[in-house]
């Protein structure tokens, strides 16, 4: 197993995360719990600046908020000198409740609503990464009408199909985002943007997929990017000046797992742009890139506490813990895998094989379908590593449970930056029909 960060055994014997020992996270915050490294935080984001210094091209990194958004989040990132991409009116108020400078903020979505697109308008955001046509349309008039002019990137589907789920590939040709290259699309997508004077073409933009392990998708993705770049700039005369690569740079869950160093992404991408653009006789665009799961994934785990045991002899054995899919429905979605210790005994020898089954009702709860423990008991705390990205943001009140605590850890403090749920939360906005009569019945 490995260790990343801050994360160590204590000499007590128990899992230690930012100077913190999470037995006494447990005892202070409750389970499940989210528990995030500041400081693998922090590294993730500034190893994204150095690899660009290296290439020596303008760039921009924006984090991808919608791996992990809270306001301390938005507040980090901001100190780090990321900028924001963010996918929703929730993720945007999110972003301007903690203070993130609006400026260096851009939308994206392939359904986004005259509302969020108002209200992205409004607060002066600094970009948006146009998706369709229906998305043309009404930006250019609600630009016009608030009288702004807004400055968009062009979603492009290169098709290029990166080696990773089916389910998060979105740069082939078959997916529901963006404007397609092949049958078009994207050349329509131009001509209506440069006929729209309340908006201002500055570039173009794709993401492949998520949990990408080599630069081969990202090269070729390059060469089509770049070559509808150059159109757009020599044929066009269109004064473009940002490439947008998006995200998708993998991470490790699981043994097996063998993500690259940032910087070999980096290189990859420079390079090919480099040599594009030389090759067009173009100046170099600025280089953009939207890392979410490399930055939040690796510094976040979770913490359960161990409750029920059932074992089918000469089949399986299973430990539940107090959470499941409703606070990581990745394994359910996306058949994720993780790995796993009892935090409490971490330096006891695993001697068997168990599933991790969570405590909601669905046969499909699973956390982990294998993994070598210590024989777990009653109250023993497990935690789930590389659980940072995509867990919180997808969580859900499934079976009414509510949604449980985050915390930040650094130099041996925790601090609180979501509160656990109450039950009260879970009804707090229920109503009930005066129509409806309190109807007592007899014992």
């Amino acid at each position: 197993m490995v260790l990343y960060g801050t994360t160590r055994i204590n000499e007590r014997g128990h899992l230690e995360i930012g100077g913190c020992d999470v037995v006494d996270l447990v005892a202070r915050f409750g389970t499940p719990l989210y528990v995030y490294d500041e400081e693998l935080l922090r590294e993730a984001c500034r190893e994204f600046h150095a690899a660009f210094r290296k290439t020596g091209l303008s760039y921009q990194v924006a984090y991808a908020s919608k791996a992990f958004c809270t306001k301390a989040m938005c507040r980090l990132i901001e100190e780090e000198g990321l900028n924001l991409d963010v996918v929703s009116a929730g993720e945007l108020h999110t972003a301007v409740a903690a203070g993130f400078p609006p400026e260096r903020i851009h939308l994206h979505g392939n359904n986004k609503t005259p509302d969020e697109l108002a209200y992205a308008l409004e607060v002066g955001i600094g970009g948006f990464v146009v998706d369709n046509f229906y998305e043309l349309d009404v930006l250019g008039r609600l630009a016009f009408e608030a009288g702004r002019t807004a400055e968009v990137l062009l979603r492009l589907t290169p098709g290029v199909e990166a080696h990773t789920h089916e389910f998060i590939q979105t740069g082939q040709q078959d997916t529901k985002f963006g404007f397609d290259l092949a049958s078009g699309q994207a050349e329509e997508a131009a001509r209506r943007v440069l006929k729209t004077a309340s908006l201002r073409w500055i570039g173009i933009h794709c993401h492949i997929g998520s949990q990408i392990f080599d630069t081969d998708g990202f090269v070729a993705a390059v060469d089509r990017m770049m070559g509808f770049y150059a159109r757009a700039v020599k044929e066009w005369e269109v004064p473009l000046r940002v490439l947008n690569m998006g995200g998708g740079f993998g991470i490790r869950y699981v043994e097996g797992d063998d993500p690259l160093p940032v910087e070999v992404y980096i290189r990859a991408i420079a390079d090919r742009v480099r040599e594009a653009a030389r090759r067009f006789r173009i100046p170099e665009p600025e280089v953009w890139v939207e890392p979410g799961r490399r930055i939040a994934g690796p510094a976040g785990t979770t913490l359960y506490t161990v409750g029920s045991r059932k074992d089918i002899p000469g089949v399986r054995s299973y430990i539940a813990v107090d959470g499941g899919m409703a606070d990581n429905p990745r394994p359910i979605i996306y058949q994720a895998k993780y790995e796993a210790m009892v935090a409490n005994r971490a330096l006891e020898p695993a001697s068997e094989m168990v599933s991790v089954a969570g405590k909601y009702c669905e046969s499909g709860d699973m956390l982990i379908w294998d993994v070598r423990l210590p024989k777990a008991e009653p109250g023993d705390i497990l935690a789930v590593f590389a659980t940072g990205a995509y867990t919180y943001s997808m969580a859900s009140n499934y079976n009414r449970v509510p949604r449980p605590a985050v915390v930040f850890v650094r130099d041996g403090q925790a601090d609180l930056v979501v509160r656990r749920e109450t039950l009260d939360d879970l009804v707090r906005h229920d109503l009930i029909p005066s129509r409806f009569r309190r109807v007592r019945h007899p014992v």
